[in-house]
């Protein structure tokens, strides 16, 4: 009778077929190593952050005069409403994490190379709508650091030469930080930007799927069809989309199992770190929960230095090192759109780090710790010698995207193997 119930269902809505094809039987090289597990992480802390914000929505009164009071009801009085602001609060932080980890993880073995520039574009424009929802999130609370960061993190806009001032204003919703502003920013943060991340994520994967997964070696494992003989075929015994569309070696495995018990490791690596920062450190320091935000905002007090959230600083430190503002915001949005370019950027025909020179391999390195210095620049109060080398890491940055243009294409790579290593 169940089996009956399944087969009628599946006549009309293939799921199971769905399932299998995108992931019990999705053909993943079986070298996957360490660095593989962030793209999984991401849509768990993805789960979290929609599940948990529902529950916080039902609490939350989205006014000037209420939102701040209903953020300590929530700790105070709703029952686990701590654990639930906690899980919520750290799941940010850890989506930033990971999505990082994730973006250098590409950038070390080549994902964005051809043919997966689809890829990289979808994942970077999760990227950049993160960083909106993250924003608009970060308002919320409604304490002295979420109005002050919004106050200067808006005015960006007035930059734009003519209709930066209208601009502004239509943002805010007021001619100040206002109830208007947080109310709009409630519902981009609750409805339309989840969605969008929702949808990116699915054309992320399906984009995935139709073009393979990469491996640490950079190297593809699919044949032209008819490279395998029937007996080959019927060894690795795949879903028929796949034998049909592509002959599979055994460079793969099924998805289900073996990558996803790797993954459930580091998901429970992942979850004690996770637990261990929520129930005993929160705030980290100040990082995860600034601590000017436990103070209702107050547009008359101006907080001693104004920063935004560390996932943001080293962004905040490329517009604070360039001393006009309209220059600025430009730096600014070129660091990230420099990101978006990177397919374009890198000419080079080997994928992975493993085969390519040594200058690129110092290259991404450099630019790694470049990223991590300055956020620390970013979110520390500003010192002479910190603007200094704000603007020396500034020219840094940008250096790496020059200097992988120039040397990619004629750079002296080390022979591919002809089929993936361990």
């Amino acid at each position: 009778m169940w089996q009956n119930l399944l087969d009628w269902i599946e006549y009309r809505i293939p799921m199971m077929r769905v399932a299998k094809m995108h992931a019990m039987e999705y053909p993943a090289p079986k070298n996957m190593n360490f660095w593989y597990v962030f793209g999984f992480l991401a849509t768990i802390v993805l789960v979290n952050q929609i599940v948990t914000g529902v529950w916080l929505t039902m609490h939350y009164n989205p006014t000037a005069e209420g939102a701040f009071a209903s953020v300590e009801y929530i700790m105070r009085e709703v029952d686990y409403g701590y654990i639930l602001r906690y899980m919520h609060s750290t799941g940010a932080s850890a989506f930033f994490i990971v999505v990082y980890l994730h973006m250098f993880r590409g950038m070390m073995y080549g994902s964005y190379q051809k043919p997966r520039e689809l890829l990289w574009l979808f994942g970077m424009f999760i990227y950049l709508a993160l960083m909106a929802e993250a924003f608009m999130g970060y308002v919320l609370p409604w304490g002295q650091m979420s109005y002050w960061g919004a106050q200067v993190i808006v005015s960006l806009f007035s930059a734009i030469p003519g209709i930066g001032p209208d601009l502004v204003v239509w943002i805010q919703g007021d001619y100040v930080i206002s109830g208007a502003t947080l109310n709009r920013f409630f519902a981009l943060h609750v409805i339309a930007l989840p969605l969008v991340l929702v949808i990116l994520v699915f054309l992320h994967i399906v984009a995935l799927h139709e073009v393979g997964s990469n491996n640490p070696d950079g190297v593809e494992v699919k044949r032209k069809k008819g490279s395998l003989s029937d007996d080959e075929k019927t060894k690795f015994k795949m879903h028929e989309y796949y034998t049909n569309k592509y002959d599979i070696i055994d460079d793969v495995v099924p998805f289900f199992p073996h990558i996803v018990l790797k993954d459930l490791v580091a998901f429970s690596v992942f979850l004690f770190l996770f637990c261990y920062v929520m129930f005993f450190n929160p705030g980290m320091g100040g990082y995860f929960l600034e601590h000017p935000n436990f103070e209702i905002a107050n547009g008359l007090k101006t907080p001693e230095h104004i920063f935004p959230v560390w996932y943001f600083t080293p962004f905040y430190a490329i517009l604070k090192a360039v001393p006009d503002k309209l220059f600025g915001v430009i730096s600014m949005f070129m660091a990230i759109i420099c990101l978006f370019l990177l397919p374009w950027v890198d000419r080079a025909k080997v994928k992975s780090w493993r085969y390519r020179s040594g200058l690129h391999k110092w290259n991404l390195i450099v630019f790694a710790l470049v990223f991590i210095f300055l956020g620390y620049l970013g979110g520390t109060p500003q010192e002479p010698w910190k603007v200094i080398a704000s603007r020396i890491l500034t020219i840094m940055y940008f250096s790496f995207f020059v200097l992988l243009y120039l040397y990619s294409k004629n750079e002296k790579t080390k022979p591919l193997p002809a089929r993936i290593t361990k």
